[in-house]
């Protein structure tokens, strides 16, 4: 773990955990939206747990590459953090609303409002589990 006294380091951290919470509050705006923006709901979830799982790699000083797959991320995290196995595995599911919804051609249904609910709902235990994990 870095020392208080790695400035960049707390400061990478903290960036992908903003970008991280503004996804989250995007996620909610289209849930509240009239009709609300399920497929944008589900997008904003995913890209919130990726930079959230981004942000823990940051802060142990693990290398990542450029991926949506919180498969891989969620491994990578694993190993610095084990005891969030449970929760990584969990969270894998989101990897396909990256895409899925985001660009024509086969355009599946939106998801339903409960499935976005869900998704968001897990989104939000990933990013408090994992902010709980670190110092202020």
């Amino acid at each position: 773990m870095p020392s208080p006294h790695d400035p960049q380091r707390v400061a990478d951290t903290k960036a992908w955990f903003q970008k991280a919470a503004n996804d989250l509050r995007a996620a909610q705006l289209d849930l509240d939206a009239i009709p609300p923006l399920l497929g944008d709901v589900a997008f904003h979830c995913q890209q919130s747990a990726e930079k959230t799982l981004k942000g823990l790699l940051t802060w142990h000083d693990q290398p990542f590459r450029k991926t949506h797959d919180l498969v891989e991320l969620g491994q990578q995290c694993v190993k610095v953090e084990p005891l969030l196995e449970p929760l990584c595995k969990r969270v894998s599911r989101l990897t396909v609303y990256a895409w899925i919804f985001r660009y024509p051609g086969g355009d599946p249904e939106e998801p339903t409002r409960e499935e976005a609910e869900e998704a968001l709902a897990l989104a939000r235990e990933v990013s408090d589990a994992i902010r709980a994990r670190l110092p202020e």
